[in-house]
């Protein structure tokens, strides 16, 4: 078992050393306009995080208040809203216009995984401060 550890944790190095070579080597090949381009991206996306991570602590309080209602239809809402504003910001960011299809897997991967975020965070708010 220690034997194939080993060769996994090898493989899965390797790989990780190769995709960083390959991803230096696509950055050195792009132009300036590329790389602005994808500059820009990753940074909405990751001032994007920040937003997402951040919004359920800023509003704790009204997270308590719906927990008070003791409804799982006003919980269940709360979250769906939250996260379509999430969404929404999201959207304008990249002046709502997304391109082609993994641009849209992107935003759908994305959304999902903040509507999880909100869902387990908001639960766990609401337990804590009750």
């Amino acid at each position: 078992m220690e034997f194939l550890k080993s060769v996994v944790g090898k493989l899965v190095t390797g790989a990780v050393v190769l995709a960083v070579f390959a991803a230096g080597y696509a950055w050195y090949g792009m132009d300036a306009a590329e790389r602005s381009a994808l500059a820009g991206g990753a940074g909405r996306v990751v001032g994007w995080i920040v937003l997402v991570s951040a919004v359920p602590w800023v509003i704790f309080f009204i997270i308590q208040r719906v927990a008070r209602m003791d409804s799982n239809v006003a919980s269940g809402v709360f979250v769906l809203l939250l996260t379509a504003a999430e969404a929404a910001a999201l959207a304008w960011m990249f002046q709502f216009t997304i391109h082609g299809p993994a641009g849209w897997m992107f935003f759908a991967v994305g959304i999902v995984l903040a509507g999880v975020y909100n869902l387990l965070t908001c639960d766990w708010i609401a337990g804590r401060w009750e």
